[in-house]
């Protein structure tokens, strides 16, 4: 089996981010990390680099897509995990370069700036894949599936939460994690629903098939001083007559990383929770609930797909960016494979930006309904 060569910008001394990214690539054995400016100092690029046995390191972004891309073995794609006001400098340098580009989400840290750079996408040749990695999970993929099939009848009802308690308090400035997804200059004023909001919205959109036309967000901030939102409380509206909600916090104290999905159609109903990612409950109208598991007996094929290990050994958020990484690989090594239905990219980035802008527009007009098409 072929490997590509990674590169990576960002991800070093104390990012936590960076180190998932790099496990994840590894984990079926597509990729090899070869390269990397995984700071914004030279110094401490070095060290970071040094410290994972990284040979090429890079002072700054912009040297290492120069050299890379006339290296004979320069990398075939880079992974941007820097705070969100980098991501689109970094991943114009390297498209530009004719290397593919690996992006956390959220793309940027404003739809205006969004809106630009996808236009100027369309001239690269080299492509761009968002990592919103918890539809990489083999359960949700399933829900995908039996949304598609039919199985829910027509969808009504999509409810989206993500609960964590990490920022209750005022941010540790030594904590590097904290301290930028609270400034709002990395983070373009977005806090929560920049954060943790985008995956509970993109993770519904990407199950039921469509993204919202019209929201009312209540944004706030319960911790003194901060700038940022902290708590989010979202109603949507969707194309197809269905009604959803979002509740995204990071101060919902007693939590961890709850992230929840429920789908309600006419003829059942669907859930999901990531600390319990082999598990899909499913309801069918007028029927006991079923549970339905990971490699399991009632697997369909979409979860089969991207499963590793049989059933009853836990798969979760490490795999479920894995699978992403691989079909990224297969995807580059075979352009056959059409990831634009699994892997989120360019059309994915702009929603969950647009997102984010109307939740702004919408809590600034005491949570008035903003159009997400206009």
């Amino acid at each position: 089996m072929q490997r590509l060569r990674l590169g990576m910008v960002g991800g070093g001394e104390g990012a936590f981010i960076g180190g998932v990214h790099r496990m994840a690539a590894r984990l079926d054995d597509r990729w090899e990390l070869v390269a990397g400016n995984l700071s914004s100092t030279p110094d401490k690029a070095a060290r970071s680099a040094e410290a994972i046995g990284l040979a090429r390191s890079y002072g700054s972004y912009a040297e290492m897509a120069e050299a890379e891309a006339a290296r004979d073995d320069g990398i075939d794609a880079v992974s941007i995990v820097t705070p969100n006001h980098m991501h689109i400098p970094v991943a114009r340098a390297f498209l530009a370069a004719g290397i593919n580009v690996i992006c956390d989400k959220p793309l940027t840290t404003d739809l205006a700036t969004a809106q630009a750079f996808a236009a100027d996408c369309e001239g690269y040749d080299a492509q761009f894949f968002l990592t919103h990695n918890y539809t990489g999970s083999p359960m949700v993929r399933q829900a995908r599936q039996m949304v598609r099939e039919g199985m829910l009848g027509k969808i009504r009802l999509i409810h989206a939460e993500y609960l964590q308690d990490w920022l209750s308090r005022p941010a540790d400035p030594d904590n590097v994690q904290a301290a930028w997804r609270t400034d709002p200059v990395r983070t373009g004023g977005a806090g929560a629903i920049g954060d943790i909001g985008t995956h509970a919205y993109n993770l519904a959109c990407f199950v039921v098939g469509e993204t919202a036309t019209h929201l009312a967000a209540d944004l706030h901030s319960f911790v003194d001083g901060r700038e940022v939102d902290d708590n989010a409380n979202i109603l949507l509206r969707f194309g197809s007559g269905a009604r959803g909600s979002i509740f995204a916090s990071q101060v919902a104290t007693g939590t961890e990383n709850g992230l929840k999905l429920r789908i309600h159609g006419d003829k059942g109903g669907l859930f999901w929770a990531q600390e319990t990612p082999n598990e899909l409950i499913y309801s069918p109208m007028g029927a006991a609930e079923r549970r339905l598991t990971r490699g399991g007996a009632g697997a369909m094929s979409a979860a089969e797909d991207v499963s590793r290990i049989p059933a009853g050994h836990p798969e979760g958020y490490l795999e479920a960016f894995g699978t992403l990484y691989r079909e990224v690989a297969d995807h580059l090594l075979d352009g056959n494979l059409a990831v634009s239905e699994t892997v989120p990219g360019m059309s994915e980035a702009v929603a969950g930006m647009a997102f984010i802008d109307a939740c702004q527009r919408s809590n600034k007009e005491d949570a008035a309904w903003c159009d997400l098409t206009s």
